[in-house]
């Protein structure tokens, strides 16, 4: 008989408590999906113009550019699992503002609120957990984030297909209040006690981590110095050192490519490309159904990425979407007609895409947040890799319109199409794979001072104790 052991438990309850944070971001995220037929159904004076239904959608991921920008300092300083709950109340609030909002104003303060407390905990959760859990099963727990926030879109759109959009934020809500008490008696973690010098013992032996997980990288004797502190990080020797400047570059550009793969832009937009399809399905139904296909792939990808490893999923999702993107932009280029099977083909590429950004580029990216960047600078260079993202976010969503008319829909999705191509290409060449890697060995390959390219010199590596 097969024994789970205590250690695998103890980092799985961690990891889902941090991950109910991502599901709340899921709530973000496909909030407005639904919320805004209900506002112009049932309160039409709240939103009198397209522009207005433009900022309801696009307006979060500007708060949670700025939430993100205060992030960094706030998880070094307080630590990853009070980072966590400190946005709890506050998402609390913004989702009881936009429940009992009666004017526009009151609606947009209640989203850019939700979203700064996107930019509050999506780089923390994902260090939380990749920091608290052994190198072996880091990959499939460190997947479980992105899937809870494929749940939180999917649950969303179920929710807002029976709920008005008042009583859709006040069932957000409630998650708010059971991620609070959910991380309640989790250690913090053990990695951050140890740059903070204080005693991690506990933490340790809570999570029952192995030595392998919570070694961290010294520095070699001429790189010492006298103060008790690592070195800031906005300095010339320490910001373009290769051991912060490489997975600087590599998260960005992963980060970046995930969004101009122009995935929100999509998601925005699945109405219209069923209806140019000649689906008969009506419009919740067929987000639901988009909805679902992502997290069946997320769930595919939670499965994969510790046999497979980052590297693979992330060329075979690349290669994927760049495909579905161009049969896309193709369908709508030679306008095949409905009634023959071609006309389906906006459908299946729509799904095609979905399955393909969810098994790579929608949850890896953000694993590797935790993954990659060296321990003393974890918490401002994952911060800064959000914020990138989520302008980025914000940037897709506003200029779908345009592209569209100065480019067609066929010039956009083919657009799309050489961005993921492109993202192929870099992971190709740029990317390493980090499966079954401790967090010091991955900052060792950056360092780029090991002669063996697998072995980490114990030498130069501290237990934490």
């Amino acid at each position: 008989m097969y024994k789970i052991s205590v250690a695998f438990l103890k980092q799985l309850w961690l990891t889902l408590g941090a991950s109910l944070a991502f599901l709340i971001i899921g709530l973000v995220r496909g909030y407005s999906a639904s919320a805004i037929p209900s506002i112009e159904h049932l309160n039409p004076h709240l939103i009198q113009s397209n522009e207005q239904k433009s900022w309801i959608g696009a307006i979060p991921p500007l708060g949670a550019f700025t939430g993100s920008l205060i992030s960094g300092e706030l998880m070094q300083r307080a630590g990853r699992r009070r980072t966590l709950q400190i946005a709890a109340p506050l998402w609390l609030a913004a989702w009881l503002i936009l429940g009992f909002a009666n004017q526009f104003p009151l609606i947009l303060l209640g989203r850019i609120m939700s979203g700064l407390c996107v930019g509050f905990v999506l780089a923390p959760a994902q260090v939380y957990v990749s920091e608290c859990c052994d190198p072996e099963i880091r990959g499939r727990l460190g997947s479980l984030p992105t899937l809870s926030m494929s749940f939180g879109i999917l649950l969303s759109y179920i929710a807002g297909n029976w709920l008005q959009w008042r009583y859709l934020a006040f069932f957000s809500a409630v998650f708010c209040v059971i991620l609070f008490i959910l991380l309640l008696p989790l250690p913090e973690s053990p990695v951050w006690l140890d740059t903070q010098r204080c005693d991690s013992v506990e933490a340790v032996k809570w999570l029952h981590l192995s030595p392998r997980a919570t070694v961290i990288v010294k520095d070699e004797p001429e790189e010492k110095i006298e103060s008790p502190t690592p070195p800031k990080l906005f300095t010339r020797k320490v910001f373009f050192s290769s051991a912060v400047l490489k997975p600087l570059i590599v998260g960005f550009a992963l980060l970046i490519f995930q969004q101009f793969s122009g995935i929100d832009a999509v998601i925005f937009f699945t109405v219209e490309i069923f209806q140019n399809a000649g689906s008969t399905l009506d419009a919740m139904t067929a987000t639901i159904i988009i909805g679902l296909v992502q997290l069946l792939s997320n769930g595919v990808s939670v499965s994969l990425v510790d046999r497979a490893g980052r590297r693979p999923l992330l060329l075979v999702s690349a290669a994927v979407m760049s495909v579905a993107m161009a049969a896309m932009g193709s369908s709508f280029y030679f306008e095949f007609e409905k009634e023959t099977w071609l006309g389906y083909l906006p459908i299946a590429s729509l799904v095609v895409f979905m399955m393909g950004f969810s098994i790579g580029f929608g949850g890896l990216p953000f694993l590797l947040l935790g993954e990659l960047f060296p321990t003393h600078y974890r918490s401002q260079l994952s911060a800064m890799a959000s914020a990138v993202n989520l302008i980025s976010m914000f940037s897709v969503i506003k200029t779908y319109h345009t592209l569209d008319s100065l480019l067609t829909s066929a010039g956009t999705f083919w657009m799309y199409s050489c961005f993921c191509a492109l993202a192929f290409v870099f992971v190709f060449i740029m990317v390493p794979e980090t499966k079954g890697k401790s967090l010091a060995e991955i900052e060792e390959h950056f360092r780029g001072k090991k002669k063996n390219k697998d072995v980490v010199n114990l030498q130069r590596i501290s237990t934490v104790s």
